[in-house]
């Protein structure tokens, strides 16, 4: 039998060095050893040696010692270091706003804006979350839109109560197109993308596929994207995996860009803005 010395690593046992990624302000990264999975807030120097900071979708913080391989990146282990320059701060909100350091989130408005599921929500959290705080803008999930006309009557509409609704797949003579068209007012106001779901609305180059795939009628479109990428067909995991790919507006198509931001200008203009009587 071989010998060998007692430093010796068999080259099945030897790793490749991990990529040195730099802890920049919303980079999104996996912490191994838990699997929190959050956007980089800030880096500090210990007396046990430098920590990150990461925040989930939920707000919730939790600090991290960034030693070698201790993260995910897009599914592949790295080591984060600190930036050279001054202290981590970002100086924009994920949807390209100007950051308000220190401002506190503005009481609910009576104006919300509705969208069509929790993976819509969850997806303009991400994005413009800290602009919606700032503004007071509630945004609540429906489960779909056929019932939406008799939503927006129970809801109420006012000039001091607007309510904005992004709907998935509008597109002229659709059923949602038509639903759009009958309860959109004064003081309700229906928009929409032209992706079949939200998921669509991320840009494929920011989850590393060629192209979303065409997944044919009758098919649950989901389930036969994960199915066409490979992925383990379980529809939450895989938005998950999506949503973790979203670091700023950068990663979304500008059909939805603008849908979201014409809805938040629309719930926050002043009372009679827009009004029909007022014109």
């Amino acid at each position: 039998m071989r010998s060998y010395s007692p430093d010796f690593t068999p080259p099945w046992k030897k790793q490749t060095p991990a990529r040195e990624v730099t802890a920049e302000p919303d980079l999104v990264v996996e912490e191994i050893a838990t699997g929190f999975c959050g956007a980089v807030i800030r880096c500090e120097k210990t007396a046990e040696g430098p920590t990150v900071t990461l925040e989930d979708r939920f707000g919730k913080h939790r600090v991290f010692p960034m030693g070698p391989r201790a993260f995910l990146l897009e599914g592949r282990p790295v080591t984060l270091v600190r930036p050279t320059a001054a202290p981590l701060r970002a100086s924009r909100t994920a949807s390209g706003s100007l950051a308000v350091p220190g401002a506190r989130a503005r009481v609910a408005r009576a104006g919300r804006i509705y969208v069509e599921g929790r993976h819509d929500a969850e997806l303009v959290e991400r994005v413009w979350g800290d602009d919606l705080r700032i503004e007071g803008v509630v945004v609540e999930y429906l489960e779909g839109v056929d019932d939406l006309p008799a939503i927006v009557a129970e809801f109420g509409p006012a000039a001091d109560a607007r309510l904005g609704v992004l709907v998935d797949h509008l597109v002229p003579g659709s059923k949602e197109s038509r639903i759009a068209a009958g309860v959109t007012g004064d003081h309700a106001l229906v928009v929409g993308h032209p992706y079949i779901d939200v998921w669509e609305a991320v840009k494929p180059s920011s989850v590393g596929i060629p192209g979303w795939p065409s997944v044919p009628r009758g098919q649950d479109w989901k389930t036969g994207v994960c199915r066409s990428l490979g992925w383990p067909e379980n529809t939450g995991a895989a938005w998950q995996r999506i949503l973790a790919c979203v670091r700023s507006y950068r990663d979304l198509e500008p059909a939805l860009l603008g849908r979201v931001e014409e809805l938040i200008d629309f719930v926050t203009a002043p009372e009679g803005a827009g009004d029909s009587s007022q014109r």
